[in-house]
């Protein structure tokens, strides 16, 4: 398995795993590549420096390997896939879904949709805490 960090033309960074370099090759050709952020399909990878191994008798001292402080944009990536994962989408009917929720006609749980600005602030101003939160144009299919 190889990884790679890759960048998007408005230089977004993330991370692909692929079988090979050829594997990466063949799909950024296909078109099968993109963004996950801004769903952008020009993609680069960057270049990476693997361990080399150049001295058969010294070895570096051992050390506790450190993970690589998370960028903003991985921090919001994880926190949208988060809620998605732990929400139930209602759709269109986000507003109506929250007031029967909010008033206690059905048992209360964590919904996610959409609704107009207008209706969002009308929930607002009812005491119904409303979050807008905009999603990456490249998770598609169910995540809304």
């Amino acid at each position: 398995m190889k990884v790679f960090d890759l960048r998007c033309g408005h230089g977004h960074g993330f991370e692909g795993w692929f079988a090979s370099e050829e594997d990466f090759q063949s799909q950024l050709a296909r078109g099968l590549l993109s963004c996950p952020l801004c769903g952008d399909a020009t993609v680069e990878k960057l270049p990476s420096a693997p361990r080399l191994n150049l001295g058969a008798g010294s070895q570096p001292e051992a050390s506790a390997p450190q993970e690589a402080m998370p960028t903003p944009e991985q921090l919001w990536l994880r926190a949208v896939r988060h809620v998605l994962e732990h929400t139930e989408d209602v759709g269109e009917r986000f507003a109506e879904e929250a007031r029967r929720i909010h008033y206690g006609e059905v048992p209360s749980r964590g919904i996610r949709g959409q609704t107009t600005q207008e209706d969002a602030q009308a929930l607002r101003e009812e005491g119904i805490e409303v979050l807008t939160l905009p999603l990456p144009v490249g998770m598609k299919g169910p995540l809304q």
